[in-house]
């Protein structure tokens, strides 16, 4: 195999982690190649299609780090509303340590390029997609596709997402926690219906 994957797979991390912190314009293709520590020759073998084509694998490869993660608490808890609380612990730990500069992994690149560049619009509702789908998962494991679940899922992406804004503006992980407890007691009560 050589290089090509250590190569391609360090080019992806690489802009997915510059992407969460700068956003999509203000990272460089000289940026992205100086953290992978990757020759220029890489980034147009593996993406001829150019930033917009790498853009969208980071985008793909943050959406499914995200639902690994997911999937992991799911499986490491004893009830849904811990495992989202214990995914609120992970983001808040996450963003302090990185001195309040990461942000969730898809939205500061979609917001700046979609729905103009159709291949990281596509890659972002696929990962949105995957996330509703692991976490209505996660809520009611019996009715996945039930109304309920999925529009609990969904406004636990919302909210998480907006308390990451607040809380990288505000350099507090408080509005993390909240955004977790106060979704963790809805599933609660959704469970204490089923």
């Amino acid at each position: 195999m050589g290089a090509r994957p250590k190569h391609r797979d360090r080019l992806v991390r690489a802009a997915a982690e510059l992407f969460r912190q700068r956003g999509y314009a203000a990272t460089g293709i000289n940026d992205i190649l100086g953290l992978a520590a990757a020759p220029k020759g890489s980034f147009y073998h593996y993406f001829p299609g150019g930033k917009e084509a790498l853009g969208a694998e980071a985008v793909r490869y943050a959406g499914g780090r995200v639902t690994d993660t997911l999937r992991t608490l799911q499986r490491d808890h004893r009830t849904p509303a811990a495992a989202l609380r214990a995914y609120g612990a992970l983001l808040a730990g996450w963003l302090k340590d990185s001195g309040y500069r990461d942000g969730c992994p898809l939205a500061t690149t979609v917001l700046e390029v979609t729905p103009q560049s159709e291949p990281i619009t596509a890659a972002a509702r696929e990962a949105y997609t995957a996330w509703r789908r692991t976490l209505a998962t996660l809520i009611d494991p019996d009715n996945v596709d039930g109304a309920q679940a999925q529009r609990l899922a969904s406004l636990a992406i919302s909210a998480l997402e907006g308390a990451l804004i607040q809380a990288r503006v505000a350099r507090d992980t408080a509005p993390i926690h909240d955004a977790c407890e106060e979704i963790a007691a809805l599933i609660d009560a959704l469970q204490d219906t089923v």
